[in-house]
């Protein structure tokens, strides 16, 4: 009876599978609008990973399909959509599991699979793949955003044995790419460098890009990228993959390109020192690996990003953000009651709607007059402040603005109460030195008592005043010497994982209480820059480094994922604090305008004609902010391609308004002229263009109407020659 059951469910199987790989109705999909991932199941059960790129009609022609012979066995190239390891290895595996018995290899095969609409816009399809042998499930979640031509996966892990089971490797997505050439683009950089753009033709072997900061972790590299086939793409041509992994904590990204020519992609969760133990009926689930694709150039991957970004993955991206002052680089630790103020009264003046008290302005047993004291004391310090919060809260509301606050959480200096009273808070590694960075050290996040103060100083900070609208997030180190009293000694390796998950715990409680509260994402400027952190997040600090020319840069690489309205960008004083560059107050406004707006200085600073200028700059920014905050960007000329100019514009969904930016980066000799062809518009229309932010003599030619296919054709020249000359310009539908 046994033998003639499992003789029937094998043929069942058998059958099964075979219809999968010739009956094209068993083939699955994942679509949007004009995208797709195709797979299929093999006669052995394995899911084939068959494409993904421009959405196709017909997909018949992938059952069935044969790849070359691996060396030497009866094996296929062909790529499973998510290669464990085990069986024939040969390229850097996606998962990587120890069973009960320490057995190191594992054998997915298809399982089943579903997909549900979330609503008219999202789909999920979930794969479930389960080992041959071993009580292990593996489903494969990928979202569809159909309008946004983005592609979200994550993977859950289901112990569905009787034993702990140990996670050595864990990504988040596969790729297989089989093309005639490879070019990536990522990121690199440092503290005021971040972001800095570098593009490369993948060889054979293994490219690697990583982070094991556990915290700033984008800060010196990013878990983005963008790879362009057969040839380097440009901005409006070439076929282009883009990924960027939703995660705050260690990450890598591996591209190996194998001895058959297919580029091997993993993206997710490093597993760096983070082996994790799965208890029986636990799942572990992955964090997100945000996907597109373009066959018309980078810029299009860019506004699907944006489009995807601004709906789903940051706070209140409908809304327009308004322009802030920041008292940083204006008080620094220097202030008192009149200093808050004074600044205010300027503030309003010029037009700014929102005044963001920074760093400095707690801690009485350890007052906070410099970076080494106070972290961690959440209480207003009543020598600089007497009043309190809610008076400077209460004066600034009277003026017209909103009021914002500073507060780095996760982070606490050893001068002060919370480290007196809960030195078991700290993360440290046994009993050797707790490594100070910025005088400080960092809070154990995989500890719930932990969670539960952080949660409790955001409410506590907010209840200062009901005037407390934005709060500045902050977190200013990285991890070292890891270690955690609170887990135990056989779960140290949970450490990076569960520090990152206790974090967004944390958030997603804050966001549950406080949902209209703005929160600015900020670690050291651009060291927490993703998705996974943003999506809590209205907006982030993308560099420490306010200098416009080094932002032009920093911004150009920023804006290839994250939309302009996150892009916290502000007017500072020169000599910059940073770099001691001495720029014209028109360039630092022409280029902070391309993103959120706001002044990162002592406004009692800015004199004489400047004043005029700072409130006109501050009007003219009111009323393009909607098509830069809500508009398609694209770029025209790169900062990075050596001419010594940098132009991009941004477009209304509507196409009858769109706004120039134009900068000169060094000086170019007077018998050349910078002509810019446009993007974006609607070539039938006819354009009247304007000048904002002007100051000298125009940098236009005398016509000041013309057609879209004119613009973008023909193009305008534009008299922006000299080092620090820059030009916005406004088109309007008439």
């Amino acid at each position: 009876m046994s033998k003639i059951f499992w003789t029937g469910v094998f043929f069942l199987m058998s059958t099964l599978f075979a219809l999968s790989k010739e009956n094209p109705t068993d083939v699955i999909t994942v679509v949007t609008n004009h995208l797709n991932m195709v797979f299929t199941v093999s006669d052995k059960g394995k899911v084939i990973y068959h494409y993904f790129g421009r959405k196709l009609d017909d997909y018949s022609g992938f059952t069935g399909r044969h790849y070359a012979n691996r060396p030497d066995t009866p094996d296929e190239f062909a790529s499973e959509i998510y290669p464990a390891y085990g069986g024939r290895y040969y390229t850097e595996p996606a998962l990587q599991i120890t069973h009960a018995d320490g057995l190191l290899t594992t054998d997915l095969v298809y399982s089943k699979h579903s997909s549900k609409n979330i609503d008219s816009n999202v789909t999920e399809t979930v794969i479930e793949l389960k080992d041959k042998l071993y009580p292990v499930i593996i489903n494969i979640h990928l979202k569809a955003y159909k309008k946004e031509n983005v592609i979200c996966q994550f993977v859950s892990v289901i112990n569905d044995g009787k034993k702990d089971i140990q996670l050595g490797r864990f990504y988040s997505a596969y790729l297989p790419l089989q093309k005639r050439s490879y070019y990536l683009t990522h990121f690199h950089g440092t503290w005021a460098t971040e972001m800095q753009m570098a593009e490369e033709q993948l060889l054979p072997g293994i490219k690697k890009i990583e982070s094991k900061k556990g915290v700033k972790t984008t800060q010196s590299e990013n878990p983005s990228f963008l790879l362009s086939v057969n040839s380097p793409a440009t901005e409006d041509a070439g076929e282009v993959y883009a990924g960027s992994l939703a995660w705050s904590g260690n990450y890598a990204l591996s591209f190996e390109l194998d001895e058959a020519g297919i580029l091997n992609v993993l993206g997710g969760m490093n597993p760096f020192l983070s082996e994790y133990s799965l208890a029986p009926n636990q799942v572990f689930s992955t964090p997100e690996m945000v996907l597109t694709y373009s066959d018309s150039g980078k810029g299009q991957i860019s506004r699907n990003y944006h489009d995807w970004a601004r709906k789903y993955a940051m706070a209140h991206g409908d809304r327009l953000h308004p322009i802030v002052l920041n008292s940083w680089e204006g008080a620094y630790f220097s202030f008192d009651e009149n200093t808050i103020t004074g600044m205010v009264d300027k503030a309003a003046e010029f037009g700014i709607e929102m005044f963001v008290l920074d760093d400095g302005w707690f801690g009485n047993k350890h007052p906070r007059n410099g970076d080494n004291a106070g972290l961690g004391d959440w209480q207003t310090n009543k020598e600089k402040l007497p009043r309190g919060i809610n008076y400077l809260a209460e004066y600034t509301h009277s003026k017209g603005m909103r009021f914002g606050i500073w507060i780095e959480p996760e982070m606490v200096n050893p001068k002060s109460e919370l480290a007196e009273k809960h030195p078991e808070w700290i993360v440290k590694s046994g009993k050797r030195e707790i490594l100070t960075m910025r005088n400080q050290w960092l809070l154990d996040l995989s500890n719930p008592q932990v969670q539960d103060f952080i949660v409790k100083t955001f409410d506590d900070v907010v209840a200062l005043s009901p005037y407390i609208s934005y709060i500045k997030w902050d977190a200013n180190r990285h991890v070292d010497n890891i270690g955690s009293e609170y887990l135990p000694a056989g779960k140290q390796t949970h450490f990076w994982i569960d520090y990152t998950k206790g974090l967004y715990s944390v958030y997603e409680r804050i966001r549950a209480k406080h949902p209209d509260i703005m929160i600015q994402l900020c670690s050291s400027g651009g060291g927490r820059l993703d998705f996974g952190a943003l999506k809590f997040h209205d907006e982030y600090w993308a560099s420490d480094n306010t200098s416009p020319l080094d932002r032009i840069f920093i911004q150009y690489g920023s804006n290839l994922f994250f939309p302009a309205i996150a892009t916290a960008s502000h007017v500072s004083t020169a000599p910059n604090h940073q770099t001691g560059a001495i720029t014209p107050l028109k360039f630092r406004f022409d280029v902070a305008m391309s993103g959120r707006l706001g002044m990162e200085m002592q406004p009692k600073d800015i004199k004489g004609d400047e004043i005029d200028f700072t409130k006109e700059a501050i009007k003219n920014y009111k009323l393009i902010r909607p098509i830069v905050q809500l508009g398609d960007l694209y770029r025209l000329v790169s900062p990075y391609e050596g001419s010594g100019w940098a132009s991009h514009m941004y477009v209304a969904k509507d196409k009858k308004e769109a706004v120039l930016f134009a900068y000169s980066l060094k000086y170019h000799n007077r018998t050349m002229s910078f002509n810019i062809k446009m993007s974006g518009l609607d070539p039938h229309k006819k354009y009247k263009i304007r000048e904002l932010n002007r100051k000298y003599d125009s940098v236009l030619d005398n016509n000041d109407t013309f057609t879209g296919d004119f613009l973008m054709t023909a193009g305008l020249n534009l008299n922006v020659k000299s080092l620090n000359e820059s030009a916005v310009i406004l088109l309007t539908e008439i």
